[in-house]
């Protein structure tokens, strides 16, 4: 399984397409350090919040984490240039993703943080000077900025650093129902551009190309959910099976894609083995067969490809060679 331990509500973004700003927790209320301890060893572990960089006792964090995981991740907004990089120094085998919503003045506008593409340029070029390597940006994409989408990638192209994207949600942790895509056309004609780019990678070295192609596969389920192909887009979710998250307070929980807020224990007060196989998890699997969000979260379909690798590469050799006779992507 895969966790995500949202480590704060507190953020110093204003974004668009997420309200957990507005709805910050208290330093008093977050789980202590500790408590991570009780995770199972060799996950891979995402970092997150709100902006993680906000705690006091971040650094305690990773020094419980980052040995237990077999990769452990940071999401950051890159505004704190000195203590993320004071992380990668100490923890050079780090995923580091910073997150950007285009180029300056489209990313300042979705972020509401001034200054904020600087201060991610800043970081990420800070980070390529140190021993951290797997660095990138990461977009969420909207159709407020899809504009910028192939710049973004070519700006991670130039500077050799990783991109990482994902499509704007509305659910309990986002606390919005009102994400829409206005411009759906649009939207899948310029996402189909970028499918196209990433399996025509300009990328040096063969991993990276791949990488690139695996992101292509992954981008045509944003691409079908762009087209309206309600939930046919998209492998079945693997919530709870494949993957789980922890809020600040200690909340074991399946997705952070649900309308409201699905929790299975807490971490302080009972072990997470009993919390995932207890009764609760099994009611909790039946609401997640039943539900009708159509999330597309790359760690769905990261799991996916793993069971199912003929199915990525097929895909990915069929619409190459497509390419290469100068005809479009196809999803299908």
């Amino acid at each position: 399984m895969q966790a995500s331990c949202i480590v704060t509500f507190r953020c110093n973004a204003r974004c668009t397409m997420c309200n957990i700003w507005k709805n910050p927790t208290k330093p008093s209320e977050e789980l202590a350090p500790e408590y991570y301890e009780k995770l199972p060893d060799n996950m891979r572990i995402n970092i997150t919040g709100g902006e993680p960089m906000l705690r006091d006792d971040i650094d305690e964090i990773f020094k419980i984490l980052y040995p237990k995981a077999s990769l452990l991740e940071l999401s950051t907004n890159g505004y704190y240039t000195e203590k993320i990089v004071n992380i990668a120094e100490k923890y050079p085998k780090l995923l580091i993703r910073v997150s950007i919503e285009g180029l300056p003045a489209v990313n300042d506008r979705q972020r509401g943080i001034k200054d904020g593409f600087d201060h991610a340029l800043r970081t990420m070029l800070e980070l390529k000077k140190t021993k951290c390597k797997n660095i990138g940006f990461s977009i969420v994409i909207t159709d407020r900025n899809i504009d910028d989408l192939l710049c973004v990638y070519e700006l991670s192209n130039y500077l050799g650093v990783e991109l990482g994207n994902s499509v704007m949600h509305n659910s309990w942790y986002f606390h919005t129902e009102q994400n829409i895509i206005q411009d759906t056309e649009k939207a899948f004609t310029k996402e189909m551009e970028f499918i196209a780019a990433l399996l025509q990678s300009k990328r040096k070295g063969f991993k990276k190309k791949i990488k690139d192609y695996g992101r292509a596969y992954f981008n045509k389920s944003i691409a079908g959910r762009f087209r309206g192909n309600a939930g046919r887009y998209r492998p079945a979710c693997g919530a709870l099976k494949d993957f789980f998250f922890i809020d600040p307070a200690g909340n074991v929980i399946p997705c952070n894609g649900t309308g409201e807020k699905w929790i299975l224990g807490n971490i302080k007060d009972d072990t997470f083995q009993n919390i995932v196989s207890g009764n609760k998890a099994t009611e909790i699997l039946k609401k997640i067969k039943e539900c009708r969000r159509d999330c597309c979260f790359i760690v769905t379909d990261r799991h996916d490809m793993a069971r199912n690798p003929w199915k990525p590469v097929m895909w990915i050799l069929k619409n190459k060679l497509r390419l290469f006779f100068n005809k479009p992507v196809i999803l299908n």
